[in-house]
């Protein structure tokens, strides 16, 4: 790729690109560790292995505008990849590896994509997959475990780096270019394409660096922080962290594949502070083995993808965590809302629960309302309840090569989130369910995850989920299907009789007390760790007969 030459004279209109990102952590911190499995490089390595990465691609073909597959573990080469491919003014397309292979298969061709860069782990899927895929022209090998090079891949990543002659000066180009794809896990039709371009990337950088940072005490990201995440790098460019952590010049931690132990053993031993996952993965660290023996104190993480549930938060908090929610999707690049707390709230027990489980405030440049069906705002008194709808300089500007379904997301001009929820007086956002999940009872509609969060007081419930059955009387009725802790017995009538009290005390409505609960072996989740209540319908459409426990 040519090399730019700076203009003799007049102003530089310094376009919004993500390599913009690398000028400050190489100025003041590029000593700073990256760290993945016995890997240990600086950002000067970083900044010279993302040329070598681009020379590799540009030796191999790859021109502005084309595709780019990554498929791997969170790993130093996919935040290499974050930055070399669309400096190039290439699109880097993250594949979800937890997809089925045919819904693999139909991102990657849907994607445009022409090279993959994958890790030897997932070589079977891709070769069962490669008849359907014509356009993909080269494969990379991303390999921890050395060996021959398989038949058909152009080179394996690390010796493709010292081999390839680096591009040392990246081009300027339209800051409105496509930088990243990857694709929604919804629970109903193909995964819809997501796109953004790199003045989104940038600017959704600043704005969460922006929140983060300007808090006080709680929830603040700093220089001397260790950053890990534990939400998946394919996953909305890992919510947006890996950009803010770079820029910020901050010591990075990645963990390869998410096992338990791994996990806590990387906070223990690189002194991780700094983290983000969905309730999901936070629940199984805290009640690993290991966990016992690990001093989580000082950790603070943000939770989004689903409800933070009020006893999980506890349970962290009691450890030392600092924990807090957040709330955005797929679509929205992703961070809308952060849940910081001020002193006040947190001199409060009971407030600092409450606030720290709700979605939390908007970040800057987030215009974020709560509508009814008419789009009129509702009143924010932390009881009237509407769609959440947003505008933010970062959002998709709709679903790549979907134009109908693109419509219909930016319907009167925002974006629509498909989320119900309040708004209180102090502007803290509580999602309080989605609308495809939101049960309607007698001619009220009921919040299952406001249910879901008394049912997870139990302390035999290890996990919950709520839907909707169909119900000839009252049109729908909930049922919660509960997961306990090993070795301790829940009885369907406990969890009535906590749902019936908490009813009494003003919590929420008497419709909501389930006739029936059923206790099942494990709760169905999307590739990205979500409640797939979808899938729960399906396979719940009847409620069990009442009694006691009952199986699927």
């Amino acid at each position: 790729m040519p090399a730019t030459t700076p203009p003799e004279s007049g102003p530089y209109a310094y376009p919004l690109l993500i390599k913009q990102l690398l000028h400050t952590p190489l100025a003041t911190r590029p000593g700073q560790e990256i760290v993945y499995g016995d890997v240990r490089h600086d950002y000067r390595t970083l900044q010279a292995r993302i040329g070598q990465l681009a020379g590799l691609l540009q030796s191999l073909g790859v021109k502005p505008g084309d595709t780019v597959a990554v498929m791997d573990w969170d790993s130093h080469r996919y935040l290499e990849s974050y930055f070399a491919v669309p400096m190039m003014g290439a699109v880097l397309m993250m594949v979800n590896i937890r997809l089925a292979p045919e819904q693999i298969a139909y991102t990657l061709k849907h994607s445009g994509a022409s090279v993959i860069l994958a890790n030897r782990e997932f070589l079977p899927v891709l070769d069962g997959i490669a008849g359907q895929l014509p356009a993909l022209r080269t494969r990379i090998l991303l390999d921890d475990e050395g060996g021959a090079l398989p038949d058909g891949f152009a080179a394996e990543y690390e010796a493709g780096l010292r081999q390839a002659t680096p591009v040392t000066r990246f081009p300027d180009f339209d800051e409105n270019t496509r930088a990243t794809t990857f694709y929604t896990t919804g629970t109903t039709g193909l995964p819809k394409g997501v796109y953004f371009s790199h003045r989104q990337l940038v600017l959704h950088s600043l704005a969460a660096m922006a929140t983060l940072g300007s808090a006080h005490q709680q929830g603040r990201l700093h220089r001397d922080d260790v950053y890990m995440p534990i939400t998946p790098m394919f996953h909305v460019h890992a919510w947006g962290l890996p950009y803010v952590a770079t820029l910020m010049g901050i010591k990075q931690v990645y963990p390869g594949r998410y096992l338990p132990g791994r996990l806590l053993a990387l906070i223990g031993r690189e002194k991780v502070t700094f983290s983000h996952c969905v309730p999901t993965i936070l629940h199984m660290l805290l009640n690993d083995p290991a966990s016992a023996q690990t001093d989580l104190r000082g950790w603070k993480v943000i939770i989004g993808g689903a409800a933070l549930p009020r006893v999980l938060a506890q349970q962290a908090l009691a450890r030392g965590i600092d924990i807090f929610g957040g709330y955005g999707m797929s679509e929205t690049c992703p961070v809308l809302t952060v849940a910081q707390l001020d002193g006040d709230a947190l001199a409060d027990g009971e407030a600092d629960v409450a606030l720290r489980t709700k979605a939390g405030i908007p970040i800057p440049l987030v215009d974020l309302r709560i509508v009814d069906e008419d789009m009129h705002e509702v009143a924010h008194d932390g009881q009237a309840t509407g769609e959440v709808v947003v505008r933010a300089p970062w959002l998709t500007q709709g679903y790549l090569h979907d134009p109908a379904a693109s419509a219909t997301l930016w319907a009167g001009g925002y974006l629509h989130t498909g989320d119900i929820g309040n708004i209180d007086a102090g502007g803290y956002l509580r999602v309080t369910d989605r609308i495809k999940d939101v049960i309607k009872t007698g001619g009220e509609w009921i919040s299952s995850l406001a249910l879901e969060d008394i049912i997870a007081m139990h302390p035999g419930v290890a996990e919950v989920a709520v839907i909707g059955v169909a119900d000839p009387k009252w049109g729908e009725r909930p049922l919660p299907l509960v997961v306990t802790h090993a070795g301790r017995d829940v009885t369907e009538q406990e969890i009535i009789a906590l749902v019936t009290a908490r009813s009494q005390a003003g919590d929420i409505s008497r419709y909501a007390i389930p006739e029936r609960v059923r206790f099942v072996d494990t709760i169905a989740r999307t590739s990205v760790g979500k409640i797939n209540k979808r899938r729960l319908r399906d396979q719940h459409d009847a409620p069990a007969e009442p009694g006691g426990a009952a199986s699927p």
